[in-house]
């Protein structure tokens, strides 16, 4: 290689930027599949400060019940991010930001299950110069348990 290649970071792209307008509803993508380890309860416990023995202390969770460390809800909803997905980069810099997200847990999420999140585009709403996309979040565990259900929305340029 020499100085004089035609390499221009701008191009280095992972798939083609698609607009607005080139999405459709019903669209679904993935992010792929995570097991939870001890070492992302102990990086989200560090993030979050959150050290509540229901998340990080086994014989406390033993004494209610439960086979091993439980997930906080956060932490499993943070694995619902779009850059993991194939959506983020087909957007590019048509991505402006995240608008809003709500979410429902529904089982619980314990060391060592394995998370399978699914996005699925539900509403495309134009504006002028902008527009609204909205994402049903769908995440099951290697049991086909559904364990969180929510949307997220997200501004979108034209």
């Amino acid at each position: 290689m020499t100085g004089l290649d035609d390499f221009n970071p701008s191009e280095h792209k992972m798939l083609p930027e698609r607009s607005f307008d080139d999405f459709e509803i019903g669209e679904k993508f993935f992010a792929p599949s995570r097991t939870m380890t001890e070492g992302i309860f102990t990086n989200f416990q560090a993030a979050s400060s959150d050290n509540h023995p229901i998340h990080y202390d086994r014989n406390y969770l033993a004494e209610l019940g439960h086979p091993d460390l439980m997930a906080h809800g956060f932490m499993t909803l943070i694995q619902a991010a779009i850059g993991a997905t194939p959506l983020a980069h087909s957007l590019g810099k048509n991505l402006i930001g995240f608008v809003d997200q709500s979410s429902k847990f529904l089982k619980p999420v314990y060391c060592g299950d394995t998370v399978y999140p699914i996005f699925e585009i539900s509403e495309l709403s134009p504006n002028k110069s902008t527009g609204i996309m909205g994402l049903s979040i769908k995440i099951y565990n290697q049991n086909k348990g559904l364990v969180l259900q929510g949307m997220q929305r997200y501004l979108i340029k034209m």
